[in-house]
């Protein structure tokens, strides 16, 4: 699929002189003003490049780039202006806020070469962020899954809180979401550090002593020490440490990609999924769940419990069905416990079935140490 490039320019005749340079090349879409160009970007598929003209009405090109920037960081930015307009031209590229500035008018071979660089940009930056991404990303799996065989009560809990996560940060509009969603799958990784008993009793609401209760309370920061020394997870390793706090504040700069206020949100996202796995646990129904979380009005903003009516169960599109313990398959939600001959705990229930959990399983069956079958819900 071609890149796709967007010129803006309040004179018609000028962006219908480009179109005719740059077609069949590039494709190309126009916008006479600031605000339809917003507006494109809003409603499309990120732009590879945007390029703007300086002079236009109430919003110049280098404040409409600016603006560009924060709607849409990867977007290569640059700027047509005349000579007079240089001064302005060169603080924008001084602010960061293009790539290039082009002086009018532009010849054809210089515009076609300077999107080709844009393109190759915009290329280089969402190519290194991917394989950014999967390879955090796989670091993520290696620490859930070490999780998963420490403790199979708080892993369970992380990938609900997860699933949650996923929901309502899809519902808002943020650069990306990945640090937000590991945030939620390595939330419990904190209590690692707690005994089982420990766990169960805050998990299932029971009021703790004074000793048990701060000890529960610290696993957020003793999973954000854990993480905050990784790269790029500094992110979701502040996140989950605000997951107990009542009031989140801003912190002092950004993080991986995310401006203060929006690392404020990721936190609020994950409070609230966590909160809601607390009482939907208590009360047995998601919307007496939110209409408790309502009640707490000063603590819960609407839109976040609002992200929730219509959550889908872990089960969804999946059929309830008992499967050999030895056919455990990545993707498949558990609807029992699985203990061994010892009433041990050693999988919770609710719990989504990964590939290295599949093997530990089958491991257990072969020694004998569970039983055959199990219930768990099967992707149709």
């Amino acid at each position: 699929m071609a890149e796709r490039i967007l010129f803006v320019d309040d004179e018609p005749a000028v962006l219908d002189a480009y179109r005719r340079i740059l077609y069949p090349e590039f494709e190309v879409d126009i916008a006479n003003s600031a605000a339809k160009a917003l507006a494109s970007i809003k409603n499309n598929t990120p732009y590879a490049v945007v390029i703007s003209d300086m002079r236009m009405p109430v919003m110049n090109g280098a404040e409409f780039l600016r603006q560009v920037r924060q709607d849409t960081p990867d977007t290569v930015r640059m700027l047509l202006t005349g000579y007079t307009d240089l001064n302005a031209a060169i603080q924008a590229v001084n602010e960061g806020n293009i790539f290039r500035f082009l002086t009018k008018p532009c010849e054809p071979e210089i515009l076609t070469a300077a999107i080709t660089a844009g393109i190759k940009q915009y290329q280089l930056i969402t190519g290194e962020r991917a394989l950014l991404e999967k390879t955090l990303m796989g670091s993520i799996k290696v620490l859930a899954d070490v999780l998963s065989a420490a403790s199979p009560e708080a892993f369970g809990r992380s990938m609900r809180i997860a699933h949650y996560v996923r929901h309502i940060a899809g519902k808002f509009t943020l650069p990306s979401t990945w640090s937000i969603e590991a945030a939620g799958t390595l939330s419990q990784l904190g209590c690692i550090t707690l005994d089982t008993e420990l766990l169960l009793q805050a998990y299932t609401g029971v009021k703790l002593e004074a000793d048990k209760q701060v000890s529960f309370n610290a696993h957020p920061l003793a999973a954000m020490e854990l993480l905050e020394n990784i790269p790029r997870l500094e992110a979701t390793a502040w996140i989950i440490g605000q997951q107990l706090k009542r009031d989140i504040r801003e912190p002092e700069t950004g993080m991986a990609g995310y401006q203060p206020k929006e690392l404020v949100l990721g936190a609020k996202i994950l409070k609230m999924a966590i909160v809601f796995e607390e009482l939907r646990l208590k009360y047995g129904s998601k919307h007496e769940a939110l209409s408790r979380i309502r009640d707490r009005e000063n603590e819960f903003d609407s839109s976040l419990a609002d992200a929730l009516l219509d959550l889908e169960p872990d089960g969804a599109a999946k059929r309830l069905r008992k499967v050999p313990a030895s056919k455990l398959g990545a993707g498949m939600i558990l609807d029992q416990e699985i203990r061994n001959i010892n009433g041990v705990l050693l999988v919770a229930k609710g719990q989504e079935i990964t590939s290295a959990l599949a093997m530990r399983i089958e491991s257990f069956f072969h020694s004998g140490m569970i039983e055959q079958e199990v219930m768990a819900y099967v992707p149709v």
